[in-house]
């Protein structure tokens, strides 16, 4: 469907469609408004899954719909919206898509990599940037943003509690647009600046930091970043690459490096981002920031590897990489434990059940 049509053709052409076919449900990956008042007009189940976090729209009003089965991944999330619509609300994990990876990469394993980090730098997606703000309140809110940075490996809870009301508002009457809550279950001010605002920030200060310290301080090894953003923060010392195409050119580079980094967006403030899911589904090794769920998932030094400070990360990867053997021990027993019982067939299946229980 061309993305230039308005609401209302949106909804007439989706509507004739569904009353054509009938189907059992409509599903959508992340929640879109105007499909849940679609489905509720029509008597159609609408199951949306997360797969972002933020998702701003599931403050919509149109959450509180019966026809809604609506999965989110972080349990923070879920918890922030699951009383506007309980028992259709759900919070599941996203997956491991080991069925594809498997048969791309098969058992091959070519190590090309030292260190490598694929994803977004967040600069080209960095409001605050643009955000016109008196020279001092900025730099008080990038002092806040490296003081969380340095009190945590994960989540904004240290940011959280230094940005009141009064900052929110600076926030929000800097900006050139600001997510409204005309529509919404409750305002959303605060979310949005920490969220739009703050969160971007904070990921393009730590991932350019972290990957920059690394190059500096781990010898004899190499950092790659395969990104589509400016690197022009990037040390000299990390090998720059493009993008990599996901399906097609992604599982090689997370197979065949010998550590592979999570540096999470710090929105997601509890749940495990795809990333963890995609390098395990392919048999990767990886040191993830420690996220609260994971640990509900996973075992630290058994499936994947865990750092909460900056000291730790560095000398995890030193140790990793001078233990080939142990790396490859646990990149089996990640992608072992993924396969056995969180696949995206099983997730789907879950979502199934519990969509129409």
């Amino acid at each position: 469907m061309r993305k230039d049509i308005d609401i209302s053709e949106k909804l007439t052409k989706l509507g004739n469609m569904i009353s054509d076919y009938r189907p059992l449900f409509i599903f959508s990956i992340n929640f879109f408004p105007f499909l849940s008042i679609l489905c509720e007009k029509l008597g159609i189940i609408y199951v949306a899954e997360s797969v972002d976090c933020p998702v701003f729209e599931i403050f919509h009003t149109s959450i509180r719909n019966k026809v809604n089965r609506v999965f989110l991944f972080d349990r923070q999330q879920y918890l922030s919206v699951q009383s506007e619509n309980p028992g259709y609300i759900f919070h599941l994990p996203l997956g491991a898509p080991c069925e594809r990876t498997q048969a791309l990469l098969g058992d091959d394993y070519k190590p090309e990599y030292d260190i490598s980090f694929i994803g977004s730098l967040y600069k080209e997606k960095d409001l605050f940037f643009d955000l016109k703000l008196p020279k001092a309140e900025k730099e008080r809110f990038v002092r806040i943003m490296k003081e969380q940075i340095a009190e945590s490996g994960s989540g904004m809870k240290y940011s959280e509690e230094r940005i009141d009301e009064k900052a929110v508002s600076l926030i929000k009457n800097a900006a050139k647009e600001f997510y409204p809550s005309d529509s919404s279950v409750k305002n959303m001010d605060r979310f949005v600046a920490l969220n739009d605002y703050i969160a971007p920030h904070i990921a393009f200060l730590e991932r350019v930091d972290i990957l920059n310290d690394i190059a500096d301080s781990v010898e004899n090894a190499k950092v790659h970043l395969f990104t589509r953003s400016d690197t022009s923060d990037i040390s000299r010392k990390v090998k720059l690459h493009g993008g990599v195409k996901s399906l097609e050119e992604m599982p090689f580079v997370f197979r065949n490096s010998k550590i592979n980094l999570n540096i999470s967006l710090r929105s997601i403030q509890t749940g495990i981002p795809q990333r963890v899911w995609d390098v395990l589904a392919c048999r990767g090794f990886l040191i993830t920031n420690d996220q609260e769920e994971i640990k509900d998932y996973f075992t630290p030094g058994v499936h994947l590897e865990t750092y909460s400070s900056r000291d730790e990360l560095k000398e995890k990867v030193r140790y990793y990489l001078e233990h080939e053997d142990e790396r490859l021990r646990i990149a089996q027993a990640g992608f072992d434990e993924v396969q056995r019982g969180h696949t995206v067939l099983l997730r789907a299946a879950e979502m199934i059940k519990r969509a129409f229980s």
